[in-house]
């Protein structure tokens, strides 16, 4: 510093400046900006003069002994080197362990700095230095615990298997007989599904006269009379005019045994993605077919048809109990035969995407004429040959999943309601785990920001608890409104979600699939959150049968095969692994408007 700026130097890295210093006879010290708070760059600067200056020493002894003095002057520049840049990264890995890892990284820091002591030589000044890096480390490493972070490594070290749940979050068996059910209703685009939701309602009276027949009047204005059941739940005037689903409709009723919460999920190809939201909150399924002739057909085709990409995604989301209505069996004169041909096509499709015989519920019917829906049919063409359980029947019968209220809450968020006037916000979707109600406290995750629950709603109706399986909607206060989006994850405050861009996946390749190869960019797909994901690593190949690896570092995965693959997002994602969260674990990967692989998380990769 006395001597003024090197000549010839005005940038470099740490090396040329070493370089530089240690080719003078006389001892340069290099005092380092330092801010009022410690920054990374001062732990990082400060560990390379305090490891520069020690080693070297030892290394110079041996080479006076080994050789003439001036080949240990060449070897004591090419050492330093080597030994300035070892450090170097030594001291980057320390840090970035030490900052991301809490408490457990910064006690090791002491030890490795008692490692390299003994290699120097005790020099007052080094021992200062060291003695500040560790503790410089340990207190950022401390301060780094308590900080929120959005990183994924950043836990609050609290095991999920220690959550008491309170008294009022387990189920009273005795004040609700009825169980939760969420049926999604799917199948390929105009095959009645929308019809079939709307018969159903207008039977069981959820939709009065009055608006059946102000639906009617405005269909048939428009050229659509069929399409008036249709319009109770298609309601906004774009999914009226092109006369498609194209969002997820929701809509209630009571079955013998159960609430049903019904999701009318889109059948169009470019709407998937919207069928998918729907497929992540259901228990079971609705699969409708029509079976009129080449509808079926074209329904059920491999490339252009939806039925066999909704059948999937269905299993890929666990969803295990399916009712395959066959509609529109008055245009086929309720033949035996066409029901018979759709059964063993589709049945052993089904088989081959693992679903069970006992799981499956085959009902033929007429939406449009009301045949079979609520009670037996009265067709005569019909109950010649079907004796078995009507549609409303069939979904009694379906079992309800067991919910995980003992667990801390979680609910991806589906959907997200803005007041302008109130100024409130309100998040809505099905609670994959634990229980809420008015005044508990929550964090919506990836932000990480803490709010309070001001009242709930289910069934369009003010509850005062909501658990597991419920599709409620949350009205949140105390916290930014911008920070609750949909895809994000409502969960407790003492376990916060993992936040991820870096995923190791279990897959499986899907027939007719494009080859997935490194760099292959997909759509990356888990719960309610959509991310652009590149394909950074293929793994392994795996036998489809025992899960075991048969090839490392395939060049590429066609159709129908099992692996493991990493993946990078664009933006983090809430997920968890699939031992942990089956809601937040299952993914699905698009690319060009078709599904190419389903499968799970199986490990957080932590860069």
């Amino acid at each position: 510093m006395e001597q003024g700026p090197l000549s010839g130097i005005s940038r470099g890295n740490i090396h040329d400046l070493h370089k530089a210093f240690s080719s003078k006879n006389a001892c340069v010290s290099i005092a380092p900006f330092k801010f009022d708070s410690p920054s990374p760059d001062d732990v990082v600067s400060n560990g390379l003069t305090s490891s520069r200056t020690g080693p070297q020493v030892s290394t110079r002894q041996k080479e006076k002994q080994d050789s003439a003095e001036q080949n240990s002057v060449k070897k004591r520049g090419d050492s330093s080197e080597t030994s300035s840049r070892g450090r170097h990264d030594n001291a980057e890995n320390s840090f970035s362990k030490g900052s991301a890892g809490g408490i457990k990284s910064g006690k090791s820091l002491p030890k490795a700095k008692a490692d390299m002591s003994t290699e120097t030589s005790s020099s007052s000044k080094n021992v200062e230095v060291s003695e500040s890096l560790t503790g410089t480390m340990n207190k950022m490493s401390l301060t780094e615990e308590t900080k929120k972070s959005n990183d994924i490594k950043t836990r609050i070290p609290i095991s999920k298997s220690k959550h008491k749940p309170e008294e009022w979050m387990l189920l009273d068996e005795e004040s609700d007989t009825l169980s939760q059910l969420n049926l999604a209703i799917v199948g390929h685009v105009d095959s009645g599904k929308s019809t079939l939701s709307g018969r159903l309602l207008h039977l069981l009276g959820r939709i009065s006269q009055k608006q059946m027949h102000k639906f009617e009047k405005e269909a048939k204005l428009q050229g659509k009379g069929s399409f008036a059941y249709a319009w109770a739940l298609d309601e906004s005037a774009e999914e009226r005019e092109r006369g498609i689903t194209m969002t997820v409709a929701v809509a209630y009723f009571n079955s013998k045994r159960h609430h049903v919460v019904l999701l009318d999920s889109p059948g169009h190809k470019d709407f998937v993605p919207n069928m998918i939201a729907g497929a992540t909150q259901a228990d079971a399924a609705i699969l409708v077919i029509d079976a009129s002739i080449g509808a079926f057909e074209a329904g059920f085709d491999n490339l252009k048809g939806q039925t066999r990409e909704h059948a999937r995604v269905l299993r890929g989301f666990g969803v295990e109990q399916v009712i395959v209505a066959v509609n529109k069996m008055d245009i086929v004169g309720y033949s035996k035969d066409r029901f018979d041909l759709i059964k063993q096509h589709v049945g052993s499709f089904l088989h081959s995407c693992r679903f069970k015989d006992s799981s499956l519920t085959w009902i033929p019917l007429s939406a449009m004429e009301n045949q079979n829906l609520v009670a037996a049919p009265s067709e005569s063409r019909l109950s010649s040959w079907y004796q078995g359980p009507c549609l409303l029947d069939a979904v009694d019968s379906v079992k309800s999943p067991d919910r995980d209220v003992s667990k801390p809450l979680l609910m991806p968020i589906c959907d997200v309601v803005r007041s302008t006037s109130q100024g409130q916000v309100s998040a809505c979707g099905k609670l994959e785990a634990g229980a809420v109600r008015p005044g508990s406290k929550i964090m919506v995750m990836p932000s990480g920001d803490q709010g309070t629950v001001r009242s709930l709603e289910r069934d369009s109706e003010a509850c005062s608890i909501a658990r597991a399986g419920d599709n409620v909607a949350i009205v949140l206060q105390g916290i930014d409104a911008n920070q609750v989006m949909a895809g994000g994850v409502l969960c407790h405050p003492d376990y916060p979600v993992s936040v991820a861009t870096h995923l190791e996946l279990m897959v499986l390749v899907l027939e007719g699939a494009t080859p997935i190869l490194l760099g292959s960019q997909l759509e990356f797909h888990v719960h309610h959150a959509k991310e652009a994901a590149t394909v950074v690593k293929l793994v392994a190949m795996l036998d489809p049968k025992t899960g075991e690896a048969t090839k490392k570092s395939p060049r590429c995965l066609t159709a129908k095969q099992s692996a493991m693959l990493e993946v990078s997002l664009q933006y983090p994602v809430c997920v968890e692994i699939f031992s942990e969260s089956r809601a937040l674990g299952r993914v699905f990967l698009r690319s060009s408007g078709r599904t190419v692989a389903m499968g799970k998380v199986t490990r957080i990769i932590h860069d």
